[in-house]
């Protein structure tokens, strides 16, 4: 993909870990979903290649296992998040920009999980960015655990397993296989959406909120001489 770095891009990822190639994908998917300094990671995009590689028998083991090992990454990477974000969040959040961090992403995943409650830890799943910090957050938050735990295994199935699944039947495709760099492009297109939504969204709600402000402003009380 040549706007990211070969090293950061999902074919140069997996293909870079050589033989151990499946638990730098684990290792990968669960500092994605866990860790703050994973928010970079290109998920997403990794784990529809980890499928296609799977069903070109560059990744031996079988689907199922794949799914499965991915889905519990992903599951103890929400965990660990949300330990982090009970015990140490609020230190860390309440820090300054730098390079890396930004306060605005934590500000627009609180935003984002107001929206859409316990739900919003699923839908996540399938957004850059948002998904490393709403664990975290939830912990900060002292969300209940049985709750939480509840939804970020439903989260981690939906995203990990169905994702890979994804790649590797697409990956049997003559086309995709020939345009692989095209269907990653359409991957972290897809994966934008949502908050390409939040934004439009966004900015028409701050638009009918002035155009009503203006409107109140005009109609001015009626006062009897």
């Amino acid at each position: 993909m040549s706007f990211l770095p070969s090293w950061l891009s999902a074919e140069g990822l997996l293909t870079g870990l050589g033989g151990f190639m499946l638990a730098g994908l684990c290792l990968v998917i669960f500092a994605e979903c866990g860790l703050l300094v994973g928010f970079f990671l290109p998920g997403d995009s990794l784990l529809f290649m980890a499928g296609l590689f799977a069903a070109k028998g560059i990744i031996t083991e079988p689907l199922w296992l794949l799914c499965v090992l991915l889905s519990v990454c992903a599951f103890v990477g929400n965990a660990t998040g949300y330990w982090i974000g009970r015990w140490v969040g609020p230190k860390l959040f309440n820090k300054p920009d730098s390079r890396l961090f930004k306060q605005e992403y934590v500000s627009k995943t609180h935003e984002f999980f107001d929206k859409y409650g316990p739900r919003a830890i699923v839908l996540a799943r399938f957004v850059p960015i948002v998904r490393t910090f709403i664990t975290a957050i939830a912990g900060v938050g002292k969300m209940e655990q049985k709750k939480f735990f509840t939804y970020s295994a439903i989260g981690g199935v939906l995203w990990a397993a169905g994702l890979t699944v994804l790649g590797f039947f697409l990956g049997q495709i003559e086309f995709v296989r020939n345009n692989i760099e095209a269907m990653i492009i359409l991957i972290v297109l897809l994966s934008i959406v949502p908050i390409i939504i939040e934004v439009i969204k966004a900015r028409k709600e701050k638009k009918h909120a002035a155009a009503a402000a203006a409107a109140q402003t005009q109609v001015l009380p009626k006062i009897d001489g």
